[in-house]
């Protein structure tokens, strides 16, 4: 008598505990949680932009939570193809998508600090649209532009300056081999010249605006 006794009440047992186990696993479906990324600028330039990333991700935790206990749909690893799936995996795909693009930007803008750039300009290249490369190849034609004007009556054969060497050092980009030395000599306007003719450009040797600017495409 004493066993069956304690058979029913471990069978009782287990079917409390199954019913908890089918409760916990309705409402809680496995790793569905979303890790927030701990690659992303804590100081990013726009607060409000980092408060979107998180909420963005309680929203796709909360629907990933909500579908799986309200519908029994997993929406990340979807079982059936109904319109209901369809429809809530169509939503997930979205919200997904809001938390990747507030994710990219702030992992590119720790990324862009790593390299040493301010939150001034990290908002500068997102406002104009550009990549870090590009921001840098603008800021250094610019020093040479200006390096030029400031030089363009010094420019003569045998004469050593600062201009002439990064003028030696595009063409050498441009594939001509020619020394870098900073001296303007016959092989520089030489190279010069046959970039101008290669480009249709007035094939004097000599650079004015128009050649520069070529070579800095």
């Amino acid at each position: 008598m004493k066993q069956i006794i304690i058979f029913l009440l471990v069978v009782i047992l287990l079917i409390i505990s199954y019913g908890q186990y089918t409760k916990y696993k309705r409402f809680t479906p496995p790793e569905y949680e979303y890790q927030l990324n701990q690659d992303i600028d804590l100081n990013y330039h726009d607060r409000s932009f980092l408060l979107d990333y998180y909420e963005s991700v309680e929203g796709l935790n909360g629907f990933v939570i909500t579908q799986w206990s309200a519908n029994n749909i997993d929406v990340r690893n979807p079982e059936d193809d109904d319109k209901a799936t369809q429809a809530s995996v169509s939503e997930y795909s979205k919200k997904l998508g809001l938390v990747k693009y507030h994710e990219d930007q702030l992992v590119k803008s720790k990324r862009l600090k790593e390299s040493g750039l301010a939150n001034s300009e990290i908002k500068l290249l997102e406002e104009q649209g550009t990549t870090l490369e590009q921001h840098l190849k603008l800021q250094n034609d610019k020093r040479i532009l200006t390096i030029f004007n400031n030089n363009i009556d010094q420019l003569k054969m045998g004469k050593q300056s600062a201009f002439v060497y990064e003028l030696q050092k595009l063409l050498v980009k441009k594939g001509y081999d020619i020394p870098l030395d900073g001296v303007y000599k016959v092989i520089t306007k030489d190279a010069i010249m046959a970039f101008e003719e290669k480009n249709k450009l007035f094939p004097d040797g000599d650079i004015d605006q128009i050649t520069l600017e070529a070579l800095l495409e």
